[in-house]
């Protein structure tokens, strides 16, 4: 689904000399998977994370959606693409505090018209349910806690039936039991959903979820591991 070949990518900054975040890395995505990349700060680990995202522009190498090679899309294309195929949950829940939580569920559906919209509201509705948050839908973010943020915020990644949803470090600014939900609310998404998962974490407790594990350091692949035995898409 997403293949990254001899993918490089490197910072540079005047006066300093060149950082290499990730080197010549390939990593093979499939569909259904639900693979964890786990490594210390500073290993690689969410640069990769954009760049398999083509929200970071490879150095050098190349990035495929399926086919499709994503440097070689415009900005809009690309645009395009990661709002119809790939759903984000980032490490910070940014949401937007003048926004009810039904509302910014329903953000990346804006461009929607007509019956489009309408089955959108509805299906904001029933996400909510499934992350147990349909009781606080006119709420708004600051009258909910950090894992209710940010259950709301995998909502909202849900919303356009991705093909993919990549998370980075969602459970790091979390109580244990905030974390512990948040956990099972990836399995439950990947079990229920056969959705293709790509989570970058410190926790260890994510990793039991995973059926594969990815290991980095200084912006290698330093071990690939198959945890569980990944079911056929139906």
């Amino acid at each position: 689904m997403i293949s990254l070949d001899q993918v490089s990518k490197t910072y540079t900054q005047k006066g300093k000399l060149p950082v290499a975040a990730v080197s010549k890395v390939s990593l093979n995505i499939s569909e259904g998977e639900f693979m964890v990349i786990t490594g210390r700060s500073g290993s690689g680990k969410t640069t990769l994370l954009n760049l398999a995202a083509g929200l970071a522009q490879p150095t050098s190498g190349q990035v495929h959606y399926g086919e499709t090679d994503l440097w070689k899309l415009s900005d809009s294309q690309r645009s395009n693409l990661r709002n119809k195929k790939i759903g984000f949950v980032f490490q910070f829940p940014s949401l937007h505090s003048s926004l009810s939580v039904l509302e910014n569920v329903l953000l990346p559906t804006l461009f929607l018209r007509g019956d489009e919209k309408i089955l959108a509201s509805a299906r904001a509705g029933k996400l909510l349910e499934d992350v147990g948050l349909i009781d606080k839908i006119t709420a708004y973010p600051r009258q909910l806690s950090a894992g209710q943020q940010q259950r709301v915020v995998v909502a909202r990644s849900l919303i356009n039936n991705p093909e993919v949803l990549l998370a980075d470090e969602p459970t790091s600014n979390l109580d244990e039991l905030s974390e512990q939900e948040i956990i099972d609310l990836f399995q439950n998404i990947h079990a229920r959903r056969g959705i293709t998962i790509l989570l970058v974490t410190h926790s260890g407790q994510i990793v039991t979820s995973a059926t594969r594990k990815v290991r980095m350091a200084g912006g290698l692949i330093v071990s690939d591991e198959s945890l569980k035995e990944l079911k056929p898409s139906q």
